[in-house]
């Protein structure tokens, strides 16, 4: 039976939780999640655990920080004045924004904290600084 390897195209279910438990992605009632290993399209921690799994094999592996989303990173919270936000756009905790930057490219950015007159901004990936755990079952792999 074939073991996933180095720019195989594969196909997965898989399941991602947080140290408590509680999921965060799943494929489960889904299309199935179909990637190349080693192109840099998920993470290095994800791509690392399906490396040698066959087909039909279901494994379940934990992802630290470095290998996942990053580490928190303090410097990407930032506090704007409200002036700058749409006035269409009532921002409120947990909100997602997409933010222009100064470089021409978009940013998403989640609220933090809103008061009268300022509005906290994390562009930190929802999941950095998070331990993850991922069930994944190999369905397939395409060549």
């Amino acid at each position: 039976m074939l073991q996933a390897k180095l720019h195989d195209t594969v196909r997965v279910h898989y399941t991602v939780s947080l140290k408590d438990g509680s999921v965060f992605d799943s494929t489960e009632g889904r299309e199935p999640f179909e990637f190349t290993i080693g192109e840099g399209m998920v993470i290095p921690g994800f791509e690392n655990g399906v490396l040698g799994m066959r087909e039909g094999e279901t494994k379940t592996f934990s992802v630290s920080p470095e290998d996942g989303y990053g580490e928190y990173n303090e410097d990407l919270v930032v506090t704007i004045d409200k002036s700058y936000i749409p006035p269409h756009i009532n921002p409120e905790v947990g909100m997602v924004l997409r933010v222009h930057s100064p470089h021409g490219g978009t940013t998403l950015v989640t609220v933090k904290q809103v008061t009268e007159d300022q509005v906290m901004l994390d562009a930190n990936h929802p999941l950095a600084g998070k331990e993850l755990t991922f069930e994944v079952k190999l369905l397939e792999i395409l060549k």
